[in-house]
């Protein structure tokens, strides 16, 4: 089974503007209420892969509940913790040409919420898989990755982190099965520039040699780069089409890489397979289809 948190789930407002003008009046030309957050995501896309999992996550108030809501009507797995005080937060994400996000803060999560999440991880064990994705809410220390981490590291279970700054770093450490910045988020985590691919494997190792055991980092529509534990480094282009929408790619990709994994522990193959979800996702209005992920892997490969 593999196990996903989100810890600051939303409600994603999304609502396509022709032609943004600030400081007056838009009028919207379509939109659209989805649940969001990386967890979900990676969860939302395994199922539709046909790979069990599981999406525990943190709700509170009227749009937590509007949240679980949807994400019924979506037929997911869903464990929800729900938050006493605050409420889950709305992202509102404007297409106009480009995507302009706002994101909200999220609820206040306590230490007592953190106790019941770890009450259901505990009892994960080797078989089992554990994506921790996204931000978490300023109410939360920054370690708590890393603590969840600490707490499992008997447990035998694969963890992979999709977090950026002190979240992931922290993490290394404690040898997690994989993580997934993009170019960008690994260029903030070095303060450098990353012009090409061999930049990109170049601080990739670096984050390997911290204790990552494999590493994939998306570049967007220049595809991808996992260096991998088996001591190689694989790349792959992404497939060519119309992207529609980037929100939930790298979200595809993690869901497509684990769901190929599972089934070839082929590190070349799940590379693969993890570019074409998020591609299948960046060219679809909704995230990627099992159908759709085959078309695009046939073509490519």
């Amino acid at each position: 089974m593999i196990y996903t948190v989100t810890f600051n789930p939303s409600l994603d407002y999304v609502v396509t503007v022709p032609e943004l003008a600030t400081g007056k009046v838009n009028r919207s030309s379509n939109e659209e209420i989805i649940p969001g957050g990386k967890g979900i995501n990676v969860s939302m896309v395994l199922t539709n892969l046909g790979v069990d999992t599981r999406a525990v996550a943190f709700t509170a108030g009227f749009t937590g509940a509007t949240f679980k809501k949807l994400v019924g009507e979506k037929k997911l797995n869903a464990d929800f913790i729900d938050i006493e005080e605050g409420t889950t937060r709305i992202n509102v994400k404007i297409r106009s040409g480009e995507i302009t996000e706002i994101n909200g803060q999220g609820p206040m999560v306590s230490s007592h919420h953190i106790g019941r999440l770890y009450e259901k991880l505990d009892y994960l064990d080797s078989d089992d898989y554990l994506v921790l994705a996204g931000s978490i809410p300023d109410s939360m220390p920054r370690s708590v990755y890393m603590d969840i981490m600490q707490r499992l590291q008997f447990n035998d279970i694969k963890i992979v982190v999709d977090a950026t700054g002190e979240l992931l770093i922290n993490v290394l450490p404690y040898k997690p099965f994989l993580v997934k910045p993009n170019k960008d988020e690994l260029a903030t985590i070095f303060d450098v520039e990353i012009n090409t691919k061999d930049d990109v494997i170049k601080y990739g190792k670096i984050l390997q040699e911290k204790g990552a055991r494999n590493v994939l980092v998306s570049m967007s529509g220049d595809g991808a780069v996992l260096i991998a534990e088996d001591g190689n480094v694989y790349q792959s282009e992404a497939p060519k089409g119309e992207v529609k929408n980037e929100v939930g790619a790298g979200d595809s990709m993690v869901a497509g890489f684990l769901a190929g994994y599972i089934e070839t522990e082929d590190y070349e193959k799940s590379l693969r397979i993890g570019i074409c979800a998020g591609s299948a996702s960046a060219f679809s209005e909704e995230l990627a289809t099992k159908e759709e992920l085959v078309e695009l892997y046939r073509k490519m490969y």
